[in-house]
């Protein structure tokens, strides 16, 4: 078995389809499907059902793809640890949430790519359950993410508590339970502040139900500046087009949140993100 019978077998995961695969390798196909029938042999099982439209992934290939992407991912490490002359250059992978992204972050990559030309900046962003499951997946080098860190089992770097607030597009009265009797638009579950809003609600024995989901940050701040709707969010999304939004303060139990620079405790920590952790360490996002 070669490193190359590996990456076949990936791409054939990935794509779904033994074709494409050969498209994106580069081979023709009758070469990738000699190497996976091979594979297939020398493990003595099925890894893909073959089907009119393409392929579908057994149980045994799926069990086979974690082992099969975990030394691809180790494989690519150690080339990129042999190579590392202290030197910035290469991808530096970053997965990041988007509320990160209102702040100073735009301006902190700006100076980055400034000064280290050679680093390819992949940045990738979801929330906070998405991003984290990447990371352990080795697809980032670290993540910018939301929300209790102090236990996920990762090395944290950089770390910033910020507030919480309420945010609508117009004034509210009342506090406290009564801030709750509104409507709330709310990002896809996983987000940390809309576990927060639905803790807050249950707390009170409030239903929470009267919500509109919004994947993209910039919607659903959209939303909630043209009173539709209010938001929890941290104050930091507070910048430019933003800046006006109505802030209510809320609970104290509720109120305080952390944003952190993570990684894998494990991971190769290359030139390249040793000197962005440092910028990050010295700005802030």
């Amino acid at each position: 078995m070669e490193l190359r019978d590996l990456r076949v077998f990936q791409a054939i995961a990935e794509e779904g389809s033994i074709s494409r695969a050969a498209d994106r390798l580069g081979y023709v196909q009758s070469n990738v499907t000699a190497r996976l029938r091979r594979l297939e042999e020398e493990l003595g099982v099925l890894l893909f059902h073959r089907e009119p439209k393409g392929v579908r992934i057994t149980e045994k290939g799926m069990l086979f793809r974690q082992y099969a992407d975990s030394i691809l991912r180790m494989a690519e490490e150690s080339v990129r640890v042999l190579k590392d002359d202290g030197t910035p250059s290469g991808i530096l992978r970053i997965g990041v949430v988007e509320s990160v992204t209102c702040g100073n972050f735009i301006r902190l990559i700006s100076r980055y790519q400034r000064q280290y030309e050679d680093v390819s900046l992949r940045l990738e962003t979801g929330n906070t359950a998405e991003l984290l499951q990447k990371l352990k997946n080795a697809e980032f080098d670290a993540a910018l993410v939301t929300g209790e860190l102090a236990g996920a089992n990762l090395t944290v770097d950089w770390l910033y508590t910020d507030e919480l607030v309420l945010l609508s597009g117009s004034p509210l009265s009342g506090g406290g339970a009564d801030l709750l009797k509104q409507r709330w638009v709310v990002a896809p579950a996983g987000c940390p502040f809309r576990a927060r809003l639905e803790q807050w609600h249950k707390d009170e024995g409030v239903t929470f139900r009267s919500f509109l989901e919004i994947r993209s940050l910039e919607t659903l701040l959209g939303s909630v500046k043209a009173g539709l709707a209010c938001t929890l969010l941290s104050r930091s999304v507070l910048s430019g087009a933003y800046e006006q939004l109505y802030v209510h303060p809320i609970p104290e139990k509720y109120r305080y949140i952390e944003t952190g620079l993570v990684r894998r405790h494990e991971s190769f920590t290359s030139s390249s993100y040793r000197v962005f952790a440092r910028l990050v360490r010295e700005e802030g996002v």
